[in-house]
């Protein structure tokens, strides 16, 4: 019994792991998109790469 008890844990842990790794494969560009708008706050290059400016459309009418 208690070796079908350590089986059955190592069998929920691996699908547990293997439902992880599924999630962040299927999220990946939205993993790396936050990363890489938490990269440019925290380095303080400007506004996040994530919301573009509402005004970038009209920048040349000023011109």
């Amino acid at each position: 019994m208690k070796i079908a008890r350590f089986v059955l844990k190592i069998v929920g842990w691996s699908l547990a792991l293997a439902a992880a790794i599924c999630c962040v494969v299927a999220y990946w560009d939205k993993l790396t998109s936050g990363f890489r708008c938490l990269k440019d706050r925290l380095s303080e290059k400007g506004p996040c790469c994530c919301r573009p400016s509402e005004y970038d459309d009209y920048a040349d009418w000023d011109e």
